[in-house]
Formats: C-alpha cells, sequence, structure tokens
C-alpha cells in the first residue's frame, strides 16, 4: 500500500475543514500506519477511529486536527497530553509545540508509544505513567492541556495546571457521547467554547470516571 500517497489524500481531505496550515503540514508528516496495529495498517488513513487494544483507539483524524488547531499553537508552548494511547496524538503535538508533556495509564500502551515516539526521532516528548491526580502537577503550569478522553465534567484539577491564557482542550458528557469544549483560563471568568460532538473512551482518574 502506498501509505505516502493515502496520507496526501487524507490530508487534502482534512484541509476541508480544517484551517491552520501548521496542523495539516504535521499531519502530512507523520506515518500514522505506525501508530496501528499490522492487522489495521491499511485503514491508516481513513478518517475513522481505530483500535489499538486494552479497550482504546486511536481517535479519528478529523476529531485529532480539531483539537489541535484548538490550542492555537505558536511553537513556543509545553504542553501537556492527558492520554497518550498510541502516542500519534503526542507525535503531532510535539511538531507544533516546544515540550510535550504526555500521560498515560495503562502502562503497556505507554511502552509502545515511548519505543515509536523513540524511533521516529522526537526528543521533546516526555511519556509518563499517570498518577492518581489528572495532569502531571510537577511540570506545570502548561500553555496547553489536551485531554483524549472524554470526562464527566471539565476536570478543576487540569484547570489548575493551566496558565492563565492557556487553553484545555476536553470531551465532557457521558461515558459514551461527548462535547468537546475549549477553556481559555481567564484571571476572571473563563471562556468556553463548544467544538461540537465526539465520542471517545472514558477518562479513568480522580476528578473524572472510575475504572468498570
Amino acid at each position: 500500500m502506498d501509505f505516502e500517497a493515502a496520507r496526501a489524500r487524507l490530508v487534502e481531505h482534512l484541509s476541508l475543514e480544517i484551517g491552520d496550515a501548521r496542523v495539516l503540514a504535521a499531519m502530512s508528516r507523520i506515518p500514522r500506519e505506525r501508530f496501528v496495529p499490522p492487522q489495521s495498517r491499511h485503514l491508516a488513513y481513513e478518517d475513522m477511529p481505530l483500535p489499538i487494544g486494552l479497550d482504546q483507539t486511536i481517535s479519528q483524524p478529523f476529531i485529532i486536527a480539531l483539537m489541535t488547531e484548538a490550542l492555537e499553537f505558536t511553537g513556543e508552548e509545553k504542553v501537556l497530553e492527558v492520554g497518550t494511547g498510541s502516542g500519534y496524538q503526542a507525535a503531532i503535538l510535539a511538531e507544533l509545540a516546544r515540550l510535550v508533556i504526555t500521560t498515560e495509564r495503562l502502562p503497556a500502551l505507554a511502552e509502545t508509544a515511548r519505543n515509536i515516539l523513540s524511533e521516529l526521532g522526537y526528543t521533546n516528548i516526555e511519556v509518563r505513567l499517570a498518577e492518581e491526580t489528572l495532569g502531571w502537577r510537577r511540570e506545570a503550569p502548561y500553555d496547553a492541556i489536551m485531554v483524549t478522553a472524554g470526562a464527566p465534567r471539565v476536570p478543576a484539577d487540569l484547570l489548575a495546571q493551566l496558565k492563565v491564557g492557556g487553553r484545555l482542550v476536553v470531551p465532557v458528557g457521558s461515558r459514551y457521547v461527548q462535547e468537546l469544549y475549549r477553556i481559555t483560563r481567564r484571571r476572571g471568568k473563563n471562556t468556553v467554547q463548544n467544538l461540537g460532538g465526539c465520542r471517545f473512551v472514558p477518562l479513568i482518574g480522580k476528578d473524572a470516571w472510575e475504572e468498570g
């Protein structure tokens, strides 16, 4: 299969709705096929989520692009990703930000993602095993935070790790369907924007869903 041609077609498709050229350029450089199981690689550039094992998924490319665009990167950010999963989203963030801290609660996924990202040459991504509290407090505050799992509410722990003026993108709703929100932290009332409906696996942890 010609993955480069398939990738180009996908990026052209995404450009109909995604206006940030830097996001599209990043996605045109990253081999998504490396982040999916071998049996799914022929589907790597379809605009759909794919299973990656352990009841987790690699998100639909359009949703990945939308969430990334919403963080409005300049290239100087320190960004936190909650939910490493396959590592694909972390790679995109690393193309657009100065430093990426990404947390994953499942050790097998964290190790696989760490290995793939290292093989691809990324030196500005730190993969961490998630702790009980959401995020990674010891590196806070962050310029931007992306949550790649659905939360029952906007997690206060993550807002507290965000700089004033920083952006948090998080799916909020039930365990099965959510709305995607961008929250900009302000000194007074935070700014909230609804980016539309989405479906993510549940966010597990304190201030989120319980496992099971």
